[in-house]
């Protein structure tokens, strides 16, 4: 499955009601895996993390900032932490499957859309970034809400990228970006000197010519402590000791210490076993091997694992995953089948050199299929949810029959593209049987095999939804395009 991992910053850390809204805008996402949320009412931000195919991390992140435009607004925002939206910055990460070039590709696209739809101005920055200042996120934000106000539509080195050439009156701006992996780490020192804090945040930081491949600012806590707010860009090359070790250096110069540190959202693994390897000076180690967690990990890679796993779901009491699920690993399966069997033919010294082109299409649409169908299975599971979610609402809501039968036809449009992908992959398992060498026969067979019964399981579970939807017009287009697919497999 290719995942991309999304983490949009929102200028909300105090009302949790607020936080919850956009977060579940997000989750309602089919595909979305909520990882981590990140609220400080200090810095008045909340940081959500989450993975999803891409173009479901692009819609999630979509529906997040309509929700942020729709709740937060920066004429009555106070925190420590810069801002400039209310959806301040979201950037798209490479993480199974993808490269940075996807992620950029992304960016690009939710940007225009978000300036389109929601009328907020979009700044490209990072690797996404359409021009060379851009690249850095703090010199897109500089000025911060109150500085854009006047600066967008009359400086024109501050023109956004997309949307319109005027700030949203309390939405702000957005900066939409690609990335690596970052880590956010805070320091919180004894100190309540802020001159003496921003003195040590500009000493360390890559701009004021300290470590590089880090950002540092001063922060100011509630508490009246000084908080070093530091962002690894490039963990290797500055790892969080040496971020550590040069705060404490120039904090103690100045007679203060260590209260405690904070990571924010997310880190790699790596960056945390490198850290504990670093301070026991331990030598001759291998995570690979003598990490515990990295060789379950291998273990867990198994093929055999993944299909125990499956397996033991579906036979669970819990009512997703079902049929439909059930529909989209056998096509899968079947597509995997059929992908393996050209790829094979293509690798035989005995193949009709004719029939390459051919063999290599079928296993590019078998992968293309394989890889939708994955997807599929969880968009089933949710779209169930969202049918329980609409007969759990009071029945006195006279909203209720509108949105189950919403979530009813939503609930049967899902296994029906399941049934479409698998009939077309097993129009390409037929085609594919007579141009594979002979010694994958067998499995191209079962290709077509598998598929059909994809199709048949997933036209099931478009019926039982079609059954209990009220508009019967729509029910019998449906109905009829589920019997047109039955019959393209029947042998």
């Amino acid at each position: 499955m290719k995942l991309v991992e999304c983490v949009p910053n929102f200028s909300e850390g105090r009302d949790k009601a607020k936080i919850e809204a956009i977060v579940s805008a997000a989750k309602g996402v089919a595909g979305v895996r909520v990882l981590d949320v990140e609220s400080d009412p200090d810095h008045h931000r909340c940081v959500l993390s989450y993975v999803a195919p891409p173009e479901a991390a692009l819609e999630a992140a979509f529906r997040a900032a309509a929700k942020a435009r729709e709740l937060i607004d920066l004429t009555r925002h106070q925190g420590e932490h810069p801002r400039m939206g209310a959806v301040d910055v979201i950037p798209f990460i490479p993480v199974a499957g993808t490269d940075i070039k996807e992620c950029v590709a992304l960016a690009r696209k939710l940007a225009e859309r978000i300036g389109r739809e929601l009328e907020i101005p979009v700044f490209l920055y990072g690797l996404a970034a359409a021009k060379p200042e851009r690249l850095d996120l703090a010199q897109v934000r500089k000025g911060q809400f109150e500085g854009l106000r006047t600066a967008i539509g009359t400086d024109p080195s501050r023109d956004p990228d997309f949307g319109p050439r005027r700030i949203h009156p309390t939405a702000g701006a957005v900066a939409v970006g690609a990335r690596e992996q970052i880590i956010n780490f805070n320091v919180n020192l004894d100190l309540k000197n802020a001159e003496e804090g921003k003195a040590i945040a500009k000493k360390i930081r890559t701009s004021g010519g300290g470590l590089p491949a880090l950002r540092a600012k001063e922060i100011v806590l509630s508490s009246g402590f000084i908080q070093i707010s530091t962002v690894l860009t490039d963990y290797r090359t500055t790892g969080i000791r040496k971020v550590l070790d040069a705060i404490l250096t120039e904090a103690r110069a100045r007679g203060a210490d260590l209260v405690s540190t904070e990571i924010i959202g997310l880190i790699p693994r790596a960056a945390l076993v490198d850290h504990s390897v670093d301070i026991l000076r331990v030598v001759n180690f291998d995570p690979k091997a003598q990490v515990l967690e990295e060789r379950l990990d291998q273990l867990g890679g198994d093929w055999r694992e993944a299909g125990a796993k499956l397996a033991e779901a579906l036979a669970s009491t819990d009512p997703t995953p079902g049929g439909g699920s059930a529909a989209c690993a056998a096509g899968a399966m079947g597509c995997g089948l059929g992908e393996m069997a050209a790829g094979i033919s293509l690798g035989s010294k005995k193949l009709d050199l004719s029939r390459k082109p051919a063999l290599e299409a079928l296993r590019s649409r078998f992968g293309g299929a394989r890889s939708r169908l994955v997807e599929l299975a969880g968009e089933d599971a949710a779209s169930f949810d969202r049918v329980m979610a609409a007969m759990k609402l009071p029945k006195e809501d006279p909203a209720r029959p509108a949105a189950i039968q919403k979530a009813l036809e939503g609930a049967a449009q899902v296994p029906l593209e399941t049934a479409r992908l698998a009939a077309k992959a097993f129009a390409d398992a037929r085609e594919a049987a007579p141009l594979c060498t002979p010694h994958v026969a067998s499995d191209a067979a079962c290709a077509a095999h598998l598929l059909t019964a994809a199709v048949r399981c997933a036209v099931e579970n478009v019926r039982i939804n079609t059954s209990a939807l009220k508009d019967r017009a729509v029910a019998k287009r449906l109905d009829e395009e589920a019997d047109e697919l039955i019959a393209r497999v029947r042998s």
